[in-house]
């Protein structure tokens, strides 16, 4: 497991996502969440060789010795990347000491502060990304470091001061890399303060600015999820109406079946009972439509006479074209999770639907990110929950055994569980996107309804990793019994 931040995932020298609302898919963020399917490469062998190097090459003092300058942000890297963050903090401070006059200080030190930020220590972050702001704020790392200052005070629950640096990074850098996700971050900043009207304004500021782009329709969703939060159904359902006429083209983090939920369930809730059942039967379903799969729900508790018989049909369809698919939703390694979710009361096809998404079933699966084994842990995450799982001292290579991915994951997911009780989609979030930041997205969605959260989530990754979970979910409680037993 490993957590990640915000709308837009990608990569740079990290790997890793710290924001908490939207970022640009080319920024220095990404997902700290694996790539399903990605095997085990040579960055556990560079891992190894810079622990190997760093311990015999260190003074009588045991601090670094003097390398070059590459050389310390290099290991930097290579301890980052595997989520080594003392270690890789180690080798930005050595650098900063040895070589203050370097151009790359600043680089330096925005990592130092994401490192805190990833591993959530987020004063020591706040402190450092301010010490960039206030030492370099002309270069690309100070503008990125004012960004990240507001991720910290938004972690740190101060989502009104939040808005207030998202508002300064949009005066000071009009130009600037993260110009349009700064408008998105502060209507969201706003709405988690509760100033709603302020939100509403900045909608109207972020439309008129970006007018005819992605980020409008962007503003215009944001929009559609505050009318929903705030159960103003009839001005929800004028809102999706106009977002259902916009282009939903690259760069909009919404989708025509998003829209289309918010709105079925809008009219739903404001007690239009047959337009609500026509707005779901709208809504295409197949075997990998997440949306799809809620409104079939919403119409066998909501659909009577013809729209009964039209649900059902539906519904029947899917079953169908699930059973021919079960091939692709294999359950291995039965006895490992039966055994660990009878001891945390978990639904056993839940972990197999996360395997799924995350190894593709490959004990031996890696991603760029430090993420090992079926379910993909990160060593921090792994050796936190290790102990609950009666483990300890476990070492990066043991993530690789399924035995122990599947134990110390159901430990993780338990714990999650618990947090989130009944939200299976806010648990997945989690394992994605980080249990703090689905806090917040629970907290600003105000309705239970898993469609109208899911809405909500702030990483586009996390959304559509969700979606996909629980359409792996839907398929496994359909051929599975809850002993993993073949219907």
């Amino acid at each position: 497991m490993s957590n990640m931040r915000l709308l837009k995932a990608s990569s740079l020298f990290l790997v890793v996502m710290f924001g908490v609302g939207h970022v640009k898919p080319d920024s220095s963020s990404a997902s700290a969440r694996p790539v399903a399917g990605l095997v085990q490469s040579a960055n556990d062998g560079s891992l190894a060789s810079v622990r190997r190097s760093d311990d015999s090459s260190r003074g009588a003092d045991k601090r670094l010795v003097r390398l070059s300058p590459a050389e310390h942000l290099r290991r930097a890297n290579v301890y980052m990347t595997n989520r080594a963050f003392d270690e890789a903090r180690e080798h930005w401070r050595a650098f900063i000491e040895y070589y203050p006059q370097e151009a790359r200080v600043p680089e330096a030190l925005l990592g130092i502060g994401r490192s805190y930020l990833q591993s959530r220590r987020n004063a020591e972050a706040l402190s450092t990304f301010d010490q960039l702001v206030r030492d370099h704020g002309s270069t690309k790392e100070g503008r990125e470091g004012l960004n990240f200052s507001a991720t910290a005070l938004l972690r740190m629950g101060q989502s009104a001061d939040a808005a207030v640096r998202y508002a300064q990074y949009i005066e000071r850098f009009p130009q600037g890399e993260r110009i349009d996700t700064a408008h998105l971050n502060v209507i969201d900043a706003l709405r988690e303060a509760g100033r709603t009207q302020e939100a509403i304004v900045w909608i109207g500021r972020t439309r008129q600015r970006f007018a005819g782009t992605p980020t409008e329709t962007n503003a215009l969703f944001a929009r559609l999820r505050l009318d929903v939060a705030e159960a103003d159904w009839q001005q929800a359902v004028a809102t999706a109406d106009e977002l259902s006429r916009r282009r939903f083209q690259k760069g909009v983090l919404t989708t025509h079946s998003e829209a289309a939920y918010l709105r079925a369930y809008s009219l739903d809730r404001s007690g239009k009972r047959r337009e609500a059942i026509a707005a779901y039967l709208s809504i295409p379903d197949s075997p990998g439509s997440y949306y799809g799969w809620l409104a079939a729900e919403r119409l066998n508790a909501l659909a009577e006479g013809p729209s009964r018989s039209s649900a059902k049909d539906r519904s029947e369809g899917i079953q169908s074209q699930i059973a021919d698919a079960a091939a692709e939703y294999p359950a291995p390694y039965r006895q490992a999770i039966l055994k660990t979710a009878k001891a945390r009361k978990l639904d056993p096809r839940f972990i197999l639907a996360i395997i799924r998404q995350e190894s593709v079933f490959r004990p031996s699966a890696k991603s760029p990110a430090g993420a090992r084994g079926l379910l993909q842990l990160t060593i921090d995450a792994a050796r936190k929950y290790a102990p609950g799982a009666g483990l300890s001292n476990l070492a990066e290579n043991e993530l690789y055994r399924p035995e122990t991915s599947i134990l110390v994951g159901g430990e993780y997911l338990a714990d999650l569980s618990q947090m989130f009780p009944n939200m299976l989609e806010a648990v997945a979030a989690s394992y994605n996107g980080g249990e703090d930041n689905v806090a917040r997205w629970v907290k600003r969605a105000k309705h239970k309804d898993p469609g109208v959260f899911t809405a909500e989530i702030g990483f586009e990754e996390t959304k559509g990793y969700v979606q996909k979970v629980m359409a792996n979910y839907r398929a496994y409680r359909q051929l599975y019994t809850v002993d993993l037993i073949r219907r």
